[in-house]
């Protein structure tokens, strides 16, 4: 297994993961091109890809999908509603739509899609299963419900959003309207919120934790490893290697 944050942000996001014989993208927000040197730039090969799965409709999510899946003639993975949000852009791709909240096999994986709350039309967050292990990616959410916390359970390796800082977003220059947004039930995970999270999903198998989505704006890398730090500093069940998304540049990769 093997998992990469291409890049993680507001300005774009993509994930490389790879379990059993499956190489796949999460989301691809920026350029097709872009994507591929990302690819590149961690010894994947374009043409290796698989698939590309979409958490939902929002650009910074699927800016590149429609062009890269048909460059690299490879199916986009997207559940009926958010497919009908970007439409315009999937001329001539192919699409194998899913129903958030039901399990389905892609190739020798398991991917199960669920639920999150977001202010998207379907948004998901993924539990992605091979015969090596469990992945769970769940980004984009404005809390972290009872389900996502269930559907999270038993993984070697997470992707948890860690957007803000509460105070450095309060004091910041965003407006009103946006600042609530992002606190909202549909809108981004705090850096204390990310760590309550991540400590419902601690158990001794647990192998890396990526921190994503963290605004330029309203957080910092190193505020955001502190808390993590702290919370993973606090217990004795597992010690997994924490990795902080960029924007400009792929992250460490983790692999087992």
């Amino acid at each position: 297994m093997q998992v990469c944050l291409l890049a993680s942000g507001s300005k774009g996001n993509a994930i490389f993961i790879a379990a059993g014989a499956s190489k796949i993208l999460v989301d691809c927000g920026l350029s097709a091109t872009e994507v591929l040197n990302r690819l590149a730039a961690i010894g994947v090969e374009g043409g290796d890809l698989d698939a590309i799965l979409v958490s939902h409709e929002h650009t910074d999510h699927t800016r590149g999908a429609g062009t890269l899946a048909r460059k690299l003639k490879i199916p986009l993975l997207v559940s009926y509603p958010t497919c009908r949000e970007i439409h315009s852009s999937l001329r001539k791709t192919e699409v194998i739509e899913f129903e958030a909240g039901y399990q389905f096999t892609f190739r020798d994986i398991l991917i199960d899609p669920f639920p999150i709350t977001h202010d998207a039309c379907d948004p998901v967050g993924f539990l992605i299963e091979a015969a090596a292990g469990r992945v769970g990616v769940a980004t984009d959410l404005g809390i972290a419900t009872r389900l996502v916390k269930d559907k999270l359970q038993g993984c070697r390796a997470l992707v948890i959003e860690s957007n803000h800082d509460e105070e450095m977003l309060l004091n910041g220059p965003y407006p009103w309207h946006l600042k609530q947004r992002i606190k909202s039930r549909h809108g981004h995970l705090s850096n204390n919120d990310s760590s309550e999270l991540l400590g419902d999903l601690l158990h001794p198998r647990l192998e890396a934790v990526f921190l994503a989505h963290l605004s330029e704006v309203n957080n910092d890398p190193s505020v955001a490893l502190d808390v993590a730090t702290k919370l993973i500093g606090s217990q004795n069940l597992c010690a997994p290697r924490l990795v902080v998304g960029e924007q400009s540049r792929p992250s460490e990769i983790w692999a087992a």
